[in-house]
């Protein structure tokens, strides 16, 4: 029997963006000069970032700030109770990538498409809600890209839900070295740039949202590492061509704050299955504690991103 708020369908929003959302996007995760490809709107080979989708379950179809918290709280998940969305947090996040996604919008019609997995009742914790997000050509019902979340509603939980199943874990092998190490230094003003892609959540301007959840202040994007880990990932393992990752996750496990060294380590798996090698990954704060975890991608190796070439 399907537990509380599962099947539910948010009714389909419709999504839009231009090239200038694209190159933003790719500056913003740290794309570089040599990737030109996703700079520079004249490139031959211009294409979105594999991840931009992401950026469009937040954007939306608006080219001005949104109002954060009510958009979160726009439509009430029926048997559930209504979380607070100015106390939620990122869980994980997964992406399957079916198709490229044009360089605009124009003239198109893309919706964003989002059905309840499941409510999960965690206890003093919190809750988790779990959703499936397609990126959708309306014109035909094809499926660009399919995201799934987990958010997790902080002290929001104890209303009698299910306590949810265990997830399935990628932990990094042991006791073998990473096959790609790299780092990036944020600074305070890394999430007032990122946000810009349409994640406006007061939690990463405004210090006080921060303090109220217990995390001290301002904290950086957990979206932010994640597709700045995807773009390590890429240009690192997968010559930075799109064309050369297929599905990609990550687990949030601790908050990162402006200022904070990220190291992330990659280990290939050898596991291949129709050309896809499993990647394992993880993110830390240089000398702290891990900040991704449960990272997993698969991907087509084929060594460092080349020049870029006009």
């Amino acid at each position: 029997m399907p537990g509380p708020g599962v099947g539910f369908e948010y009714p389909p929003k419709s999504v839009s963006w231009c090239k200038r959302d694209l190159l933003l996007f790719a500056q913003s995760i740290g794309c570089k000069a040599e990737e030109l490809h996703f700079l520079y709107e004249l490139h031959p080979n211009f294409v979105p970032f594999p991840t931009y989708p992401l950026a469009l379950s937040f954007k939306l179809d608006s080219s001005d700030v949104v109002d954060f918290y009510a958009a979160q709280k726009s439509i009430a998940i029926p048997g559930v109770p209504v979380f607070d969305p100015a106390r939620v947090v990122d869980g994980q996040r997964r992406i399957e990538f079916f198709k490229q996604l044009p360089t605009s919008s124009e003239g198109k019609g893309f919706e964003s498409r989002t059905k309840v997995v499941g409510v999960y009742d965690k206890g003093r914790p919190g809750s988790v809600v779990e959703t499936q997000t397609d990126i959708v050509d309306a014109s035909n019902n094809e499926v660009y890209s399919r995201i799934h979340t987990s958010s997790f509603y902080v002290n929001q939980g104890n209303w009698g839900g299910p306590k949810g199943p265990a997830t399935q874990n990628f932990p990094p092998p042991k006791d073998k070295k990473p096959d790609a190490v790299f780092e990036n230094q944020t600074t305070p003003e890394t999430p007032l740039l990122y946000r810009l892609n349409g994640d406006y959540n007061p939690l990463h301007a405004d210090p006080e949202p921060g303090k109220k959840m217990g995390f001290g202040g301002v904290i950086i994007h957990g979206l932010y590492s994640w597709n700045w880990a995807c773009h390590g990932l890429l240009q690192h393992l997968g010559g930075s061509d799109p064309a050369n990752i297929k599905e990609y996750q990550a687990r949030f496990a601790s908050p990162v704050r402006g200022g904070d060294k990220l190291v992330a380590s990659a280990w290939k798996t050898g596991e291949i299955k129709d050309g896809w090698e499993e990647i394992r990954f993880q993110v830390q704060i240089e000398g702290g504690k891990v900040v991704l975890s449960n990272g997993r991608a698969l991907m087509k190796c084929v060594g460092p991103a080349p020049q870029s070439k006009l």
